[in-house]
Formats: C-alpha cells, structure tokens, sequence
C-alpha cells in the first residue's frame, strides 16, 4: 500500500462529501454509504459488496493491523489515513473503531427480488419479516439481526421510513445485513407478494386474538410488525377479510406498566418461537 498524507481537517471537502452519506438524499444520489466497525466491513467485503475507500486512523494505536488494510486494499479500496478529528466526523460517535468504509450499495426492492433467476431471493419453506413503517434503523438492523440468527428466509422492509443502507441499520445488524436477504417495499406491495406467494402471515398486535405461542409461526410464515407509534396499517386486515390473505393476529403478554415491547424485542420473541416450533415437530 503506497503511503499517503493523513486529511487533518474535518472541514476538508472530501470528508463533508462523506459524511453527508449519512442522509438518505446522498445515499441514493451516489448509491454509496458508511459502513463502520472491522467486523462490519469485513462481512459487506465477503458478501461481494464493492468497497470503495477505505478511511483508516493515521494514529497507529488506533488504526487496524496493516496485514488487514492491505487485504482490503486488495479488493480494490482506496486507502486514505485520517488525523483524529476527521475520523471523528464520518465515524459511528463513541463507537469509532478506527476505520470506516465507503461501499457501493443499495437495498433491493420486492420488484427486484422477484426477478431473481429461479424465484429464490427468499426461500420458499422458511419463515421471514415484514417490517412495516419502523423509523428507527437501528431497530430494523436489529431485526435483520435476529432474522439472521435464528435461520429466517429474510426481511421485507415496507412503509419506507428507513432504508437498509442507512449506517446505523448496517451497524445496529452487525453487517449480516449484507448476507441476509432483505428487500424494501411498500406496504400494498408487501400485501400483494403475501397474496401471490401464499404466505401465512403472522400479525403481532397488542389485541392479538391469540397467545404468541399458539400462533402458526414456523414454515412459509410472513410474520408482520408495526411501528410502535402506530401499528399495523388497515391494509393488512382488509386484504385478510377480502380474503386475499391468510391472516391471524398474535399478542404477546404486557404484565407490567409499558403496553408494548420495542419492535425489535417483538421480533426475537416471535422468531425464537419460530424455531422451538420447527425443531419441536
């Protein structure tokens, strides 16, 4: 890796241009965005995503070992050390681990996955999310975090209030956000590929008509998430009493003075007895 001058300045024009790929209108302006943290990158790399550059901590006991930046110098990254305060800037607040990453990447939308050769973005027999109108992208990330873990076909992101390529779902989803199917949608979109796919959906609803448990989880489950502000939109329930989905509703038990769990928590709840159910069969 040939050597290069540390940017000292935060205000240098190529770090402004960075760091404004933390908003939505400049990710989808270049189709670029951050990834933080070594392990993160290191999985959108192994995933075959296009890592762009590579801004590393000119400090030596901050920056990665050298033997891993030239990996990814290998993969075609531009290499570019950062003083201090410039890394501060376009890095992940108190979690700067000393190396951030440009990448080229975007969500896939339904449309696209679809036209997947073979139909097989998402498999067929296994249960996945579909997440609607979460705001934070830490919690979708979190999701996507969970739906990786506990062997899920995948999540479908509809409503869109965050975008998987934000930096803090990449991050809040440890990078399996990279390797776990995930497409974005709307919610009329989502509805019609349930319809189409003969998905049995799952809704998790605070007046759900059954325990979380009794629920028809495991299998070619859509299990269906609202906001927590809001809920589920109407037209989940229309399309259930027109008869073009199959849908049940589920409720999982609040005992004390909170109404509802974050979404996030609703998911792993709901997935882990996903997975008790396929093994217990």
């Amino acid at each position: 890796m040939p050597p290069r001058d540390a940017i000292t300045s935060p205000s240098n024009p190529h770090i402004r241009a960075t760091a404004r790929l933390r908003s939505p209108g400049a990710r989808r302006e270049t189709g670029l965005s951050i990834v933080d943290g070594r392990r993160e990158i290191e999985r959108a790399a192994k995933a075959g995503v296009e890592i762009v550059e590579l801004f590393v901590a000119a400090d030596d006991a901050a920056r990665p070992p050298e033997e891993w930046i030239r990996e990814m110098a290998s993969r075609g990254a531009t290499v570019t050390p950062l003083a201090e305060r410039p890394l501060e800037r376009i890095a992940f607040g108190e979690r700067n681990e000393g190396v951030v990453a440009v990448v080229r990447w975007r969500g896939t939308t339904l449309a696209e996955a679809d036209r997947v050769e073979g139909g097989h973005f998402f498999r067929t027999h296994a249960p996945l999310f579909i997440v609607e109108g979460v705001e934070k992208p830490g919690n979708l990330g979190a999701i996507i975090r969970t739906a990786d873990a506990a062997g899920f076909a995948g999540v479908i992101a509809a409503g869109g209030q965050t975008d998987v390529a934000n930096p803090a779902c990449i991050r809040a989803s440890l990078g399996t956000v990279f390797s776990v199917p995930v497409a974005e949608a709307t919610t009329a979109e989502a509805i019609s590929w349930c319809a189409a796919t003969r998905r049995h959906v799952v809704a998790a609803t605070p007046d759900g008509t059954r325990p979380w448990h009794e629920g028809r989880l495991a299998g070619p489950a859509a299990i269906v998430l609202g906001s927590e502000a809001h809920g589920l939109s109407k037209g989940w329930s229309d399309a259930a009493a027109s008869g073009r989905i199959d849908l049940e509703t589920v409720r999982l038990p609040m005992l004390g003075l909170a109404d509802s769990l974050n979404v996030s928590a609703t998911a792993a709840a709901l997935a882990y007895e996903s997975l008790r159910q396929q093994t217990c069969r």
